[in-house]
This record gives C-alpha cells, structure tokens and sequence, in this order.
C-alpha cells in the first residue's frame, strides 16, 4: 500500500540480511551477531561467534545445550564470554600456596542459537555489552579472521596456503643449506686455528730446547 512503511524490526532484519550477503568479501567488516541470524550448521555458529570474540577481543567459550527428546541431538546452545559466571571458591589446601588468578568475573555477553525446522540455526538471544575491558585486533590482523567461507573460498585458501607453506618449506631448506655451510667453514677455521697453534707451540719448544742444549755446550 503507498504511503505504508515496514515496522522497525522489519527494516533492521532487512538491513542485517544486506549486511549477510556481504561479509564473504575479502575487505568487508566483521559483521556484530543479531536476533534472527541465521547459520548452515552449529559448527558455523559456533565458527562465526568464535571469529567475532578473537576480532573484538574475548575469548568464546561454548557452554549450555539442550538435546531433543525425540532423537537426543543438540537443538539449542549457548555461546558466552570465558569470563561468563563465577569460580566456585573452594578452601585452600595449603596457606603458603598463592591463590588462583580470577578467571571469571560474571561477564553477561553471550548468543544463544537453536535448531530450526529446516535445519538452520537461529541466532535468538544476543548480549553484546561485556563488564571487562576488551583486547581487540588492529585492522590488520583482523582481516585473517573472516567470517564463514563458502567451498570454493575454502579451497581457494587452502591452495593459498599450502603455496605459502610449500615457499617457506623451501626457504628454510635454503637457510638451513646456508647455516650448514657456515658451520662447515668455521669447522675448517678452527681447525686450521687449532693446528697453526700447535704448530707456534712446537716451534716454541723446538727454540727451548735448541737454546737448553747450547747452554749445556
């Protein structure tokens, strides 16, 4: 109808879902989770979530699940912040042994993804806001964490990445060629060093005992 306008929930999934069909590009953003996101598999979401943590700066941590009471698989699950919770305190054995670093501090960030009918996973509950500070990724090392590839991309990657490994192989057989050279060549020095000294030494003696044997004449 002219003149209607989507609601604002409507417009935010619209944009998300523009968003989603970026982010495979090598120079786009890291894209923030959102309700209604949806992911191919469970590995996936847990992949993405685990990209966007090391990018922003925390540590992912796969914790609660639930599994269907028809055939016992995992339908829901829940993604938080290492720093999720408390440590149970426990008394300590000994007085004389340092206490535990704190490892937790109640840190409320999480995702929470289910199963849906057609086999994707739903993003339903997001908590962005973290109660501790954040140690992001400069720019640059960001880009080496994208999200979730397609196939080709994946293979395109490890092609590339077996090149590399592939020239850095050959390159430290390259250098390991030239060390043992080195090695070879100060082996020869120190040898050659070795029998000149012995042979000052003998000389030496060979005089001492010329100018001893004068003497007694």
């Amino acid at each position: 109808m002219e003149g209607s306008s989507l609601p604002e929930e409507d417009v935010e999934m619209m944009e998300n879902s523009d968003v989603m069909k970026t982010v495979t590009d090598e120079a786009s953003p890291m894209v923030e989770p959102f309700i209604g996101m949806e992911f191919e598999s469970e590995e996936a979401a847990k992949s993405f979530y685990d990209n966007y943590a090391t990018c922003i700066g925390f540590v992912m941590r796969v914790d609660a699940f639930r599994r269907s009471m028809r055939d016992g698989t995992v339908v829901w699950r829940r993604l938080v912040c290492n720093k999720e919770g408390f440590r149970r305190s426990r008394p300590r054995r000994s007085e004389s042994r340092k206490p535990r670093a704190i490892t937790r501090e109640g840190c409320k960030a999480l995702i929470v993804v289910k199963r849906e009918k057609s086999g994707n996973w739903l993003v339903t509950k997001f908590e962005k806001e973290h109660n501790h500070p954040l140690l992001p990724l400069s720019p640059n090392v960001r880009r080496n964490f994208q999200l979730p590839q397609t196939p080709d991309e994946k293979d395109a990657k490890i092609r590339e990445l077996s090149a590399e490994l592939s020239r850095e192989r050959r390159r430290c057989t390259a250098l390991q060629q030239q060390l043992d050279m080195v090695l070879k060549e100060m082996e020869e020095h120190s040898n050659h060093l070795t029998i000149n000294i012995n042979n000052v030494i003998q000389s030496v003696r060979d005089i001492e005992s010329n100018t001893f044997t004068k003497q007694q004449t």
